[in-house]
């Protein structure tokens, strides 16, 4: 096998070597992205659990969340109070 025949050859390897590595790279961040969906999924519906507990046992005294329903009250009044600032410094009423 002459010089070039080896170079050529090296870099037919070389080259299929990083094509492979570059599909396994393009699958692992199909696969990453994926594992991001269904992590948003799981997110989501944790969210939902909570505000209908929230919503279920807000007004109720003694129960296992009652310091974060009372947190989440006091914010949603924060929020109120923030809203008709923005709108009194707007002008609208």
């Amino acid at each position: 096998m002459n010089f070039l025949e080896k170079v050529g050859e090296t870099i037919t390897t070389r080259g299929k070597e990083v094509a492979d590595k570059a599909k396994d790279m393009a699958e692992i961040a199909g696969l990453r992205s994926q594992i991001g969906t269904c992590e948003e999924v799981i997110r989501k519906n944790y969210m939902e659990i909570g505000k209908l507990y929230y919503e279920q046992f807000k007004d109720r005294e003694n129960h296992d969340f009652a310091d974060q329903c009372t947190a989440i009250s006091h914010a949603q009044s924060g929020i109120e109070a923030l809203e008709a600032k923005i709108r009194e410094i707007k002008g609208v009423y």
